[in-house]
């Protein structure tokens, strides 16, 4: 059976310069350095989170606008994806081993990384390092275990909801429609498993869903396009907002928040890609630029469609495979906001309200993180995460208001890692059972991983999936 790596292109026939220009990682990189410096020019203009100017007024436009583009898909993205990854689980053979192997691995990931934010917590002790003039603040979202169970519970098909507060003007009042991603998944995959098991009837249907998810996938393609704008505004607001000065009172948090990120990311990832077998090389030239896209945008659900492109095209995951294994781990597999953070945060909190931890409390931070991260698909992500574990320990919230002034600098981090790992994974369990194609995961990697000339089905990698096991090219 031949296997071909990628469908045939045209000779590239740029020069050096034009390819570095039109290459994504340069376009983030240049956009990450000139927002650096859109935000310290506007610092030093007088601009501050309090007294805009119009330098930060427009950077924050452009940020904030990049976002929303992102959030205004999340909702169909993740009903028709997860809909549709159950419904592909029907062309695979062997799909509860499949399903059964992911979900194994992503606790165990998850368990590494909640011990190593354990490690950092007690070693670097950022509680005990924190700077003065720290002020709790309102953690504005909490999460417990009974808030958790009680929100899977939809309260309507699309997982609305309104909320209303005092308007600026007395006696006004304004509205604001949000959707519970949480219940979103719940009926997404309460569709998904019915449409499976109402067998050919329902084939319309999941072809009228594959066929939208298309769409949505190609509106998010041009998103993702213009990436490197939202970079710049993105960057340039937070370093006006947040400063390094902020940093100054957390600095001790933030440097172990980060060292357990970089573990994770390159030292845990790593060997985990080397024991199977595969190049550390190829896993990260094939994930970086959802990684990219994910430190900028703060979003594993906004990075969904890159991600799983990269899984399936740099990585060589079956597409019927990883387009339910990524939307998955998407929603679940959180390393970064559900694992690290977490566990050196609860610590930070304990530290700093003198409360000494016991092992049986460090025992319910490592529970927690392994089968709570689900809590993590909120809009809130790991803020829900982290009032989740405080109020399991009986730790006091407030200490949640003690680190939402850098949240969103670790928040970039958190991100990326979510993303690499959400990657990882699939291709660690193609790999074990064989599917996986090689030959695709160690070809050279050439242009855009989103980029389609010929459509989406040309140049995709699938795979065999039968008893055979013997991986098939793209077709």
């Amino acid at each position: 059976m031949s296997t071909t790596a990628r469908a045939q292109k045209a000779p590239d026939t740029r020069g050096p310069v034009r390819k570095l220009l039109t290459s994504f990682g340069f376009q983030i990189l240049a956009a990450l350095v000139l927002g650096i410096a859109a935000g310290l020019i506007g610092r030093q203009l007088g601009a501050t989170a309090e007294n805009p100017t119009g330098l930060s007024a427009t950077l924050d436009t452009i940020g904030s606008s990049y976002v929303t583009l992102l959030r205004a898909a999340v909702v169909p993205l993740i009903f028709t994806a997860i809909v549709a990854s159950i419904s592909n689980l029907r062309r695979v053979q062997n799909a509860a081993r499949l399903a059964g192997q992911t979900i194994l691995w992503f606790a165990i990931t998850a368990f590494i990384a909640v011990i190593i934010g354990i490690v950092l917590g007690l070693v670097i002790q950022p509680g005990n390092r924190a700077g003065e003039g720290l002020e709790p603040g309102d953690p504005y979202t909490v999460g417990t275990w009974w808030n958790f169970l009680l929100g899977l519970i939809p309260q309507n098909f699309l997982g609305l909801t309104v909320s209303t507060s005092p308007g600026a003007v007395e006696g006004t009042f304004s509205s604001n429609v949000g959707f519970n991603i949480l219940q979103v998944i719940v009926v997404a995959a309460v569709v998904g498993i019915a449409a499976l098991k109402a067998g050919k009837k329902a084939e319309p249907f999941l072809v009228f869903t594959e066929s939208l998810l298309k769409v949505i996938q190609r509106v998010l393609w041009w998103i993702i396009r213009i990436a490197p704008i939202g970079t710049f505004g993105l960057i340039g607001s937070a370093v006006i907002k947040y400063g390094w000065e902020k940093l100054a009172s957390l600095g001790w948090f933030a440097a172990a928040v980060y060292i357990g990120l970089a573990l994770v990311l390159f030292v845990v990832y790593p060997v985990l890609v080397r024991t199977h077998g595969l190049s550390i090389k190829q896993y990260f030239s094939g994930v970086w630029p959802a990684v990219q896209l994910a430190f900028v945008s703060r979003s594993s659900i906004g990075t969904l469609p890159l991600t799983e492109r990269v899984t399936e095209r740099n990585l060589g995951v079956p597409r019927s495979y990883a387009s339910f294994a990524v939307p998955l781990g998407a929603t679940t597999k959180m390393d970064g906001c559900a694992a690290i953070y977490p566990a050196i945060a609860a610590i930070f909190v304990a530290q700093f309200f003198g409360i000494e931890l016991n092992f049986v409390q460090y025992l319910l931070i490592v529970i927690v993180s392994v089968v709570g991260s689900a809590a993590t698909a909120g809009t809130t992500g790991a803020v829900v995460m982290l009032t989740l574990t405080l109020s399991t320990l009986g730790l006091p919230l407030e200490g949640v208001g003690l680190l939402l002034a850098i949240d969103p600098i670790l928040d970039m981090g958190r991100t990326a890692v979510n993303v690499a790992g959400q990657a990882l994974i699939p291709t660690i369990v193609a790999k074990r059972e064989g599917i996986l194609n090689e030959e695709l995961y160690n070809a050279p990697r050439e242009g855009l991983p989103f980029a389609d000339d010929s459509g989406d089905d040309e140049g995709a990698p699938e795979a065999d999936t039968s008893s055979d096991k013997e991986p098939v090219g793209a077709r």
